[in-house]
């Protein structure tokens, strides 16, 4: 394996190979594929990937995931959107298990408000002052885009790896997963694995979890003129919402180092709520579902019951509530917690190939969202997240990533499979 440092002369041949107008041109196919959750273009995208790491050479599997049977699996990580085909791809270069495996998700969020886009298109590149924008640009297909890139370079510059370098494209990830789920239930495996999300400069060590809650709150109807007689479940749902501010801070007192420099690590917030049929009568049901955070290195069934416990104590201090409690219950994705594990060498290699192509140390953070980082290490594969693009800019209308970010990435990349895989000419 090279020694990391200034980089050697065959690692400056692959970087001299690295093309930006490439990285661009995928990201453009890439971006103009809408590739939103549950629709089939979700699919068309993992069609792309498996042609384009066939062009470079790999051994490409790309299957259909049987989405029924999946859901049957007891740690099946759940879905929002309604899907009942999703396709895997996996991509590998040279003859056994992957020193190191590169993974990015290629589906998407849903462009909102069309009038908020230039042209009213989200999935146009655009490239402008140094910015490529459009729907995915960040999140994720920015860093798919420059793993593709790194894989082309050392192609281009004839260099051999003594170990395989694996890519894994995975569908399902912004609603809870199920494509890193299936390609990981498939025996996909590497020794490390990067993923390419968005880090803005950082490397991500580590991941809070997230699930979604749905609260049930019942009140009892009544003609609007005689209120008195009813129970306003929207105002029952007004009065628990201090107890869930009450159990954020108090899971928030005390969080790891590794996101101390968040103001709310584990945040809770409810998104949506919805409540009554007609103006003049009392609602009788409310229902609020929103997110809910987990704390590092915590079970989910753990996260849940100190939720419900909350919510039955609040309830216990109501004396509507005491006798109709709140229902609780957890539909869509559940995002456990993720972290590397200490000491791991894969932090030092990366550290190092960015610090190597000009960037500047990156700092080791964790995240407060999740992604499919915990399904990979709870899986036992070591993994962190090093990426193109900046978070803040996710799933927003001003979507983008830097082309300079892009080329960075690209090129750590390259150091980075060279050192871990072992290259020859």
């Amino acid at each position: 394996m090279d020694t990391p440092g200034t980089p050697s002369d065959l690692e400056r041949r692959a970087l001299d190979a690295v093309d930006v107008d490439r990285v661009l041109a995928d990201l453009r196919e890439l971006v103009a594929i809408p590739s939103v959750g549950g629709t089939a273009a979700e699919q068309d995208a993992q069609r792309w990937c498996a042609d384009r790491l066939g062009g470079l050479g790999h051994r490409v599997d790309h299957w259909r995931i049987d989405v029924a049977e999946l859901r049957e699996d007891p740690e099946f990580p759940g879905q929002e959107a309604d899907r009942d085909i999703a396709y895997g791809c996996v991509g590998v270069h040279g003859d056994g298990d992957p020193a190191l495996v590169f993974c990015g998700h290629t589906d998407v969020v849903p462009p909102g408000d069309l009038d908020r886009w230039p042209d009213r298109d989200p999935y146009a590149l655009r490239v402008h002052d140094g910015l490529a924008a459009g729907r995915g640009t960040c999140d994720m297909k920015g860093g798919v885009a420059a793993f593709l890139g790194a894989l082309e370079a050392l192609r281009t510059a004839g260099i051999r790896l003594r170990r395989p370098v694996g890519v894994h494209t995975v569908s399902g990830e912004e609603d809870g997963g199920l494509g890193a789920f299936a390609t990981l239930r498939r025996g996909h495996r590497g020794d490390a694995c990067v993923l390419a999300e968005p880090s803005a400069g950082t490397i991500v060590a580590a991941n809070g979890g997230s699930l979604t809650f749905r609260l049930e709150i019942p009140g009892q109807g009544t003609h609007g003129s005689t209120r008195t007689r009813g129970v306003n479940a929207l105002e029952k749902l007004a009065e628990l919402l201090p107890a869930l501010r009450d159990l954020e801070a108090r899971r928030n007192a005390d969080p790891d180092p590794l996101v101390a420099h968040l103001d709310v690590p584990y945040p809770l917030s409810v998104g949506m709520a919805r409540v009554g049929d007609w103006a003049s009568t009392v609602p009788d049901l409310a229902i609020a579902e929103g997110r809910y955070g987990v704390r590092l290195d915590e079970g989910i069934d753990d996260a849940k019951a100190e939720f419900a416990e909350a919510v039955r104590r609040a309830c216990e201090a109501d004396p509507w509530l005491s006798q109709h409690p709140v229902r609780v219950s957890w539909p869509g994705g559940m995002f456990a917690s993720g972290r590397l594990p200490t000491g791991h060498p894969l932090l030092e290699e990366t550290t190092q190939a960015v610090v190597d192509v000009g960037g500047a140390k990156p700092e080791v953070l964790g995240a407060p969202y999740g992604t499919d980082l915990r399904l990979y290490a709870g899986a036992g594969v070591p993994t962190l997240q090093f990426g193109p693009g900046d978070v803040r800019y996710a799933h927003a209308h001003d979507e983008h990533v830097a082309v300079a970010e892009l080329e960075q990435a690209t090129r750590a990349y390259v150091l980075l499979a060279m050192r871990r895989c072992g290259a020859e000419n």
